[in-house]
């Protein structure tokens, strides 16, 4: 009897080590908005930095990884799980997700990356109550250099057409960029809004039949998700696709100018190391990329009509052929 009574309590001592040890894993709630592919490229080098640096899936660190698909309110709801689980970092990939995370608590440390403007994700607040628990990667693209570069290809290009979201902050906040330096360029932005990524197909028709001279899609998380829909009809119509994120050419844009999303994903999660070894989010500034990419697709182009000169190929970090094979770092 003494020897059951001796083995239930060395059960009991061993179970309740284990529950201890899972207890004191430092716990990080990271989630993302949509399947877009940048999205899940932010996500997978965010946890490879981790890995990197040592940090591994149930050994010294638990990874809660969420999908709000495209729902704003899921968004929410995920935001408010991780606080009622008192994760000690969440991480948000996108605008919707950094401002459901900045409602959702002001005192656990928030890592944001893929976000164009966090400045804008609560408005009318002082800066240093939003933000004294955030820092992050900015995903601010070069609207200015692309549409001068969308000028340098097609001289005489004036209505430049694209779609956007209005229920996403960052994709307003590139709409008014895009409208400011088109006019400085005596270019037109001829916008076309969607509510989600179902109406793109439809939309894209639509702007196309607004005799435009080009489509310069700016980078929002809904049409990131369906930009294949977009380079399907730009080619089969002969009109310029330009991409607002490098991906996008390999997606039937013929050019596309911005960040490595992956730099951008692998940067935020070296920062979420700098806070999980104990400095203040608020000392962190925040970070911008500024190494901007031109890809092309000399397939697409064709398919498009557009020619792009030697200098332009030249200056290229990735170049799809006009064949089957594909060149660069995939």
């Amino acid at each position: 009897m003494k020897k059951i009574v001796t083995l239930l309590l060395l059960l009991f001592v061993l179970l309740m080590g284990c529950s201890k040890e899972e207890e004191i894993l430092y716990t990080i709630g990271i989630f993302q908005i949509n399947d877009a592919p940048t999205m899940t490229v932010v996500r997978d080098a965010f946890i490879k930095a981790l890995n990197d640096n040592g940090l591994r899936q149930g050994e010294n660190v638990k990874l809660i990884v969420k999908n709000a698909m495209g729902d704003i309110p899921e968004a929410q709801r995920i935001a408010q799980s991780f606080v009622a689980q008192e994760v000690d970092m969440i991480v948000a990939f996108s605008t919707p997700c950094f401002q459901a995370a900045l409602h959702a608590s002001r005192d656990i440390p928030i890592v944001f990356s893929s976000v164009a403007n966090p400045y804008l994700a609560v408005p009318g607040t002082p800066d240093e109550s939003r933000f004294k628990n955030v820092t992050g990667v900015s995903s601010k693209g070069p609207i200015k250099e692309t549409l001068a570069f969308i000028k340098e290809v097609l001289p005489e290009a004036h209505r430049i057409g694209t779609l956007w979201t209005p229920s996403e902050l960052n994709s307003k906040f590139y709409l008014d960029l895009a409208i400011e330096n088109a006019d400085k360029l005596g270019m037109e932005i001829v916008a076309v809004p969607i509510a989600n990524s179902s109406e793109v197909l439809l939309s894209t028709q639509v702007l196309i039949n607004e005799q435009i001279d080009a489509i310069y899609q700016i980078s929002d998380n809904t049409i990131n998700a369906a930009f294949e829909a977009v380079g399907k009809l730009a080619g089969e119509n002969g009109v310029p696709l330009f991409g607002g994120q490098p991906y996008s050419t390999r997606l039937g844009a013929c050019a596309a100018m911005g960040w490595d999303f992956f730099d951008m994903g692998y940067k935020a999660g070296e920062i979420a190391l700098r806070v999980k070894n104990g400095e203040d989010p608020a000392a962190i500034p925040f970070q911008y990329m500024s190494d901007v990419k031109i890809n092309l697709n000399l397939k697409a182009a064709k398919k498009q009509g557009v020619h792009f000169s030697e200098d332009i190929l030249n200056r290229a970090d990735e170049i799809i052929p006009d064949d089957t094979s594909i060149s660069g770092n995939l």
